[in-house]
């Protein structure tokens, strides 16, 4: 991971990645997790306000991310953010235009972002919709060099990041057997879905220089998943999150710890 073109990478060290140990906390329900999640996101911008002007967060697509913004834009989590020092960013998109039903930009704006006092040119939107998305993807990279602050390293630094995981173990989208697993020289690449959709897709770089990354598993099909990586981590990309010097938490519900001991 030495000096690669500013992302403190040189190669990504998969075996290593797979003995990280993160922090599980399990929750009852569904319902749970998404206020769990939400929480999480109001204590961050709330500490990290304390000493800075901005917060910088990377917003994650799907049910428990859509659930959790509802919440944060209802009270009483809303009145404890200080939207207009808030930053957000996906960490991946589709490639469809911004008001497509499958945008994971539109359900964030609908769900949170058109409820809360949060500046337009706070909402860093990735332009996936671009027909070139090799050029949408470098321009979202230096949209994350120019806005995010940088860490003693030069890497970029989230102050938090949202994630998900598929039954297939992906994140974001960087799914099994994919080219943009191996993408370590740039912030932001195309990927492609197994059903052969392209995507654009933020790189283990700038996940693992984070802050603080939260993963969010809800359900039963996700149980093998949860069992995998908590057992030594498995072959799927989700286990190759490792954070340099920031957190990594599972907050899963109780039947996406069907598998495990949670007691």
């Amino acid at each position: 991971r030495d000096g690669a073109a500013g992302t403190g990478w040189s190669s990504l060290d998969r075996s290593a990645a797979v003995t990280a140990s993160p922090d599980r906390r399990v929750v009852p329900d569904g319902a749970a997790l998404a206020a769990a999640v939400a929480d999480r996101f109001v204590d961050v911008c709330r500490r990290a306000l304390h000493s800075r002007e901005a917060v910088h967060i990377c917003l994650a697509g799907g049910n428990t991310p859509r659930a959790a913004y509802r919440l944060l834009a209802t009270e009483p989590r809303r009145s404890r953010i200080r939207w207009e020092a808030v930053h957000v960013y996906w960490g991946d998109e589709r490639a469809v235009p911004p008001d497509h039903v499958d945008s994971n930009y539109r359900m964030a704006r609908e769900a949170l972002l058109e409820h809360v006092p949060i500046a337009a040119s706070h909402i860093h939107r990735m332009e996936a919709e671009d027909a070139d998305l090799a050029a949408a993807a470098a321009r979202y990279d230096v949209t994350l060099r120019q806005h995010l602050p940088h860490d003693a390293a030069g890497s970029v630094r989230f102050d938090l990041v949202l994630l998900g995981v598929g039954t297939d173990g992906h994140t974001a989208s960087l799914f099994p057997g994919t080219p943009a697993l191996d993408v370590a020289d740039r912030l932001c690449t195309v990927g492609v879905a197994p059903t052969g959709q392209p995507r654009l897709t933020l790189t283990y770089p700038v996940f693992d220089a984070a802050a603080a990354i939260v993963v969010a598993a809800g359900g039963a099909d996700k149980a093998p998943v949860v069992r995998a990586v908590f057992d030594g981590g498995g072959d799927m990309p989700v286990a190759w999150l490792r954070p340099k010097t920031g957190s990594l938490v599972w907050l899963i519900d109780r039947a996406a710890a069907g598998l495990q001991n949670t007691a």
